[in-house]
């Protein structure tokens, strides 16, 4: 993505209020935080809608990073919130228009939602709602790729209490999630 002294230099300057900083630090971040939301939203169009609200996050709150952990941590976080929260905006219309699968089709993967992960989502919805601390690690390490350390240093813990968190929302999601084969 960018190398830590290039990252840091931008940070700065586009905190200072240069916009030609935060343009440019928007134009890098934009393929990451694509990917990102593409973990959870592989249909293109959803994907870009969550990135969209990411970016725009991300530049309405840069003031707000402090330094404390990795910014790719922070921008991770921020990503995953914003595809997490397109996915619930989709079901609700989806369920408010009352739009249901044709038989034919297996609603573990595959979603009327655009072309959601179905089955990902629900399982990281019911994950939330049973574990709500075991989810923010989970989604940092193994949808957000980042290593156990800066999953860590992003939520000021341990690395044996992310570790152990990581292990028991992996436990969850696989007992929740349709395998093929």
């Amino acid at each position: 993505m960018f190398e830590e002294a290039e990252l840091e230099r931008l940070v700065t300057t586009a905190q200072a209020g240069d916009p030609g900083s935060m343009e440019y630090l928007l134009a890098r971040l934009r393929p990451v935080v694509l990917r990102r939301c593409s973990r959870f939203l592989p249909h293109h169009a959803d994907a870009e809608e969550a990135a969209q609200d990411a970016l725009l996050s991300i530049s309405t709150h840069l003031g707000r990073y402090g330094g404390h952990g990795s910014f790719q941590g922070w921008v991770t976080v921020i990503a995953s919130n914003a595809a997490r929260s397109t996915y619930r905006s989709m079901r609700r219309r989806a369920e408010d228009s009352h739009a249901d699968l044709p038989e034919s089709v297996d609603p573990h993967t595959t979603s009327v939602i655009a072309g959601t992960r179905l089955d990902l989502m629900e399982a990281l919805a019911a994950l939330e709602q049973r574990h709500p601390t075991l989810v923010e690690a989970f989604v940092l390490r193994d949808l957000g790729d980042l290593t156990y350390v800066q999953v860590a240093e992003q939520l000021d813990a341990p690395l044996s209490t992310v570790k152990d968190r990581i292990d028991r929302a992996r436990h969850f999601m696989r007992e929740r999630l349709v395998i093929g084969p």
